[in-house]
C-alpha cells in the first residue's frame, strides 16, 4: 500500500473545489476573503492600541456589538462605519480599484 501524499498548491485546490479565476463562484470566494482580512485588520489595530470593542465603539459612536460584527463579518457593515472605525484607530486606509486587470488611480 502506497501512503505517499501528493503535494499540490493552494491555488490548485481552490481551482478544483471553488472554481477557476474569473468564474463567479471564484470571484465571490476571493471577495469574501478580502472582506475577512479587513475585519482582521480592524481587530489587530484595536488590540494594538489596547482598546476593547466597547471603547472603540464609543470612539466611533456605535455599540460594542457593531464592532464585534465588523471584526467578524463585514458583510452587513456600512462602509462609512468601517471608515469611521479606521479613523478612530488612527489608521490610514488605501483602496485600489482594478478594472480589466488595470489599476485605476485616485
Amino acid at each position: 500500500m502506497n501512503n505517499e501524499f501528493k503535494t499540490v498548491s493552494l491555488d490548485t485546490m481552490i481551482d478544483k473545489h471553488i472554481g477557476n479565476r474569473g468564474t463567479k463562484k471564484r470571484e465571490a470566494f476571493e471577495n469574501e476573503l478580502r472582506i475577512d482580512l479587513l475585519g482582521d485588520a480592524i481587530k489587530k489595530a484595536r488590540k494594538e492600541l489596547n482598546l476593547t470593542q466597547e471603547q472603540l465603539g464609543k470612539l466611533v459612536g456605535v455599540q460594542k456589538a457593531q464592532i464585534s460584527k465588523i471584526e467578524n463579518s463585514l458583510k452587513n457593515a456600512r462602509f462609512d462605519t468601517i471608515l469611521k472605525v479606521f479613523e478612530a484607530l488612527g489608521a490610514k486606509v488605501n483602496f485600489n480599484v482594478e478594472m480589466n486587470d488595470k489599476e485605476l488611480a485616485f
